[in-house]
C-alpha cells in the first residue's frame, strides 16, 4: 500500500523488452532497499528485482496493457514511493498501486499559482468512481478531483507537487496512469 505522496523522482536508465514483458532500470535515489520490496513507479506497485546504484523492475504483459509503462524510455522521469509501514501517517489517500487504466492529458493551463490538467479517461466504465473533491491517483500522486466531466476530469496541481513530481514534464496528449479511489470501488461494487 502507498499514500500517493511521491518521495522522489528518478531517471529511467534503460528499458529492455523480454518475452512479452519489460525490464525497467532506474537510478536508485531512495536509499536502502531490499530485494522483493514494493516501490510505486508512476503509480504501479513494482517489485524490486535487482538493487544497487540502480533499481531493476520487471513487468508482465497485463501491467503493460493497463499502464503507460510500455512507452517508458531512457531519460524519462518517473515518480517513486516506497510502500508504507503500518503506523505510518497517510498524507494522501490509500493507494494500492494497482493502476486501473490510463488517461490522456487533453489540456494544461495555469490558474494563479496552480496548474490545471484536463484528463480524458481511456476506459469510461471508471467514470462512476470519480466525484467532485474525491481522491484519484495520477502517476501515483494522490490528487483531488476539481471537476468531473463526461469521460474526463480536471485536477489542479499545487506548486510543491508540480515541482516534486514528473507532472512538470507532462505535455498535452501524454498518457498518465490512473488509479481510482479504493473506497469508491467498494461503494460501487455490485
Amino acid at each position: 500500500m502507498f499514500t500517493g505522496i511521491t518521495q522522489r523522482t528518478s531517471t529511467v536508465e534503460n528499458t529492455k523488452k523480454t518475452d512479452g514483458g519489460l525490464v525497467v532500470v532506474v537510478f536508485n535515489n531512495l536509499g536502502k532497499l531490499k530485494l522483493g520490496e514494493s516501490v510505486s513507479v508512476n503509480g504501479v506497485c513494482s517489485t524490486i528485482k535487482k538493487i544497487g546504484k540502480h533499481i531493476t523492475f520487471e513487468y508482465m504483459p497485463e501491467t503493460l496493457r493497463i499502464t503507460n509503462l510500455s512507452i517508458l524510455k531512457s531519460g524519462n522521469i518517473v515518480n517513486l514511493e516506497q510502500s508504507m509501514l503500518f503506523g505510518d501517517k497517510i498524507d494522501g489517500h490509500i493507494v494500492s498501486g494497482h493502476v486501473d487504466t490510463t488517461g490522456q492529458i487533453m489540456g494544461i493551463k495555469k490558474e494563479g499559482n496552480s496548474q490545471v490538467l484536463h484528463i480524458k479517461v481511456s476506459n469510461k466504465k471508471f467514470m462512476k468512481l470519480l466525484v467532485y473533491k474525491g481522491s484519484v491517483a495520477v502517476e501515483g500522486i494522490s490528487l483531488t478531483v476539481a471537476k468531473v466531466l463526461k469521460g474526463s476530469f480536471v485536477i489542479k496541481i499545487i506548486p510543491y507537487t508540480l515541482a516534486n513530481t514528473n507532472l512538470r514534464y507532462k505535455k498535452v496528449h501524454d498518457a498518465v496512469n490512473i488509479e481510482f479511489d479504493i473506497l469508491a470501488k467498494y461503494a460501487n461494487k455490485k
